[in-house]
């Protein structure tokens, strides 16, 4: 149970690098600087989000790290409810690691907007 809690966990704080960084980068993208001024001022609490990405991320990262280091660890010994058998493990074990596999994706996907998307279209002039 320890084990889903912080699979739920890694996920919903590695959704805070979408909000914070992903979701503007897309809107300016898509629809422009406008959108993103009129998006800002109807959601206002991502102006001190994106102020402190960097601790978003790296609170994010390190209990992703925490997550995989307990899902995939070594000679890990299953703990399982003895009503819920076997099958209970397994669910649980395939739960843990689609939530490890997905909060990895999202965190990835948010640093590549925050820290490499600038960079990269600086570098190629556009």
């Amino acid at each position: 149970m320890k084990d889903k809690a912080l699979s739920v966990l890694t996920l919903f704080t590695s959704s805070g690098t979408l909000l914070c960084c992903v979701l503007p980068a897309v809107v300016a993208t898509i629809a422009g600087g406008a959108a993103v001024s009129s998006m800002l001022s109807a959601f206002p609490f991502l102006i001190p989000l994106s102020m402190n990405k960097g601790w978003i991320f790296g609170v994010s990262a390190i209990l992703i790290a925490i997550n995989g280091y307990i899902v995939f660890k070594p000679n890990q010994e299953v703990a399982c409810d003895v009503e819920a058998g076997e099958d209970g493990c397994e669910v649980t074990g395939r739960f843990n690691k689609q939530m490890f596999y997905i909060s990895a994706s999202v965190l990835v996907m948010g640093a590549f907007f925050a820290y490499a998307l600038v960079p990269i279209l600086v570098y190629f002039d556009l």
